[in-house]
C-alpha cells in the first residue's frame, strides 16, 4: 500500500513562502501522476498543481505563476513551491498519486485520477 507524507506547512504572513514537500513510500518513478490537493474550512477540494511522469505540469488558474511543482525521483519526493502567498491560499494541502495515468484533468490543475493520499498539512496565510 503506497504512503505519502506532507510536511512543510505552518502559518506565514500574506506575500510569505512555503514550500510543501511530500515523501512518498517506494518509488517515486512508480507513480505516472502526483500533484497536490487543497481544502479550506467549509469549501470543496480543489486541484493545485500536477505533474506527470512525462515531466508535464498543471496548476489551477489561482496559483499559476505564484506555485511551482517539482519532484526528485533520487528523495522519492514531490515538493510545491509557494510564493506570493494570500489570505486565500490557507487550506489543507493534500499530496495524491496514481500509478495508472499519466492525464491531467481537463478542468487543469490535477491528476485525471488519484488513487492514493496524504494526511495533509495546514498553511495558513495571514493578512
Amino acid at each position: 500500500q503506497a504512503q505519502l507524507v506532507e510536511s512543510g506547512g505552518g502559518s506565514v504572513q500574506a506575500g510569505g513562502s512555503l514550500r510543501l514537500s511530500c515523501a512518498a513510500s517506494g518509488y517515486i518513478s512508480s507513480y505516472y501522476c502526483m500533484g497536490w490537493f487543497r481544502q479550506a474550512p467549509g469549501k470543496g477540494r480543489e486541484g493545485v498543481a500536477a505533474i506527470n511522469s512525462d515531466g508535464s505540469t498543471t496548476y489551477a488558474d489561482s496559483v499559476k505563476g505564484r506555485f511551482t511543482i517539482s519532484q526528485d525521483n533520487a528523495k522519492n519526493s514531490l515538493y510545491l513551491q509557494m510564493n506570493s502567498l494570500k489570505p486565500e491560499d490557507t487550506a489543507m494541502y493534500y499530496c495524491a498519486a496514481d500509478s495508472s495515468s499519466t492525464r491531467f484533468h481537463p478542468s487543469g490543475g490535477y491528476c485525471a485520477r488519484s488513487r492514493y493520499w496524504g494526511q495533509g498539512t495546514q498553511v495558513t496565510v495571514s493578512s
